[in-house]
């Protein structure tokens, strides 16, 4: 192939991965605005009553609750809710929540450092010990070390989270009594700096332990047959042809092609788990965004709610548009589908 040929080639490429990069990023535009329709209308008809159902139960006068409706705007028509509902999202204020009178996304924000950073360390944990597992797993196939890996993770992907979170902290917490039953921090702790950090890191350790052991399987499998597929190619024949050793075939040529799926697969998953550690968080009372959706759902508390369901949506739908942008850097391919 003649340079001017290469020239074009790679023309045609980079055209090729800016086109797919801004079909994916209108995409999630698109998703995001039909998520934010849905999110409004969603809890109007699930709840269409939040300040009656909040003090339910409760000898409260009808006139405070009257009050109360026209201090949220809940008295005003659906369609003058929505826009100001647009309108007041477009600045990032998502109202006041029923429960504290705080700002809802001031509460947001003070929750996301605590979730961000289990979910985090849990995400890093199973993605390094779920792919290394399933590397074994299939250069060992059919061996024992292949059934102990897939058996065990298996029977942790299988286990409801909340499940298994209980079964840790019953264990390890009051059983054992070797770590915390719950919090961030020991109450009434003024410790700072490093001795902070590692009171944190002592109360994270089980919810991170049971979130990492939740995930364990999937990356495990995913990796496992994403290997197997490659080690039928013919380069691999080649290369052992040269006379490589067995272990620079597998960790030089079969694994960097086999993690495509896996490098996807953990943005995707993140995004998932930032939301689905409602009920690990809860099990633990780790003061992240999940206690904060269910202490909401306890409420009901709607404009939390919404705010929360509108946070983990758009995180779902942003780490998607980063494994689909990050699949096509790594395999060109998918910019000719």
């Amino acid at each position: 192939m003649s340079g001017s040929d290469r020239l074009t080639s790679e023309h045609a490429r980079r055209r090729g991965r800016r086109r797919l990069i801004l079909r994916k990023v209108l995409g999630s535009i698109l998703t995001l605005i039909f998520v934010l329709v849905f999110n409004f209308f969603l809890f109007r008809v699930v709840q269409t009553d939040p300040i009656g159902s909040l003090f339910r139960g409760r000898n409260v006068p009808a006139e405070t609750l009257e009050n109360l409706r026209t201090a949220f705007g809940l008295d005003k028509p659906i369609g003058t809710q929505f826009l100001f509902y647009l309108k007041e999202t477009a600045q990032l204020n998502l109202g006041i929540s029923y429960q504290t009178r705080q700002s809802v996304w001031d509460e947001i924000v003070v929750a996301i450092p605590p979730t961000v950073a289990l979910v985090g360390v849990s995400a890093v944990l199973s993605a390094v010990i779920g792919t290394l597992g399933g590397v074994i797993a299939a250069w060992r196939r059919n061996t024992w070390k292949d059934q102990s890996i897939t058996s065990g993770t298996m029977v942790f992907y299988s286990m409801p989270d909340f499940w298994l979170g209980m079964i840790m902290l019953v264990l390890f917490g009051v059983v054992l009594g070797w770590f915390p039953v719950g919090g961030m921090t020991d109450a009434g702790s003024n410790e700072t700096g490093l001795a902070l950090l590692l009171d944190e890191l002592y109360h994270m350790f089980l919810p991170a332990l049971t979130l990492t052991l939740a995930y364990l399987g999937e990356y495990t499998l995913v990796t496992r047959s994403s290997l197997l597929d490659v080690m039928g190619e013919d380069y691999l024949t080649v290369a052992r042809a040269k006379g490589l050793r067995d272990v620079v075939v597998r960790n030089r040529h079969a694994v960097p092609n086999a993690l495509l799926p896996v490098v996807t697969l953990t943005a995707i998953n993140f995004g998932f788990v930032l939301s689905g550690a409602i009920a690990v968080e809860t099990v633990f009372s780790w003061p992240g965004l999940g206690k904060a959706t269910a202490d909401a759902i306890r409420g009901p508390d709607l404009p939390m709610l919404q705010g929360l369901f509108l946070l983990f949506s758009a995180a779902v739908i942003f780490f998607n548009l980063i494994a689909d942008i990050t699949y096509s850097w790594l395999d060109p391919r998918v910019e000719e589908i």
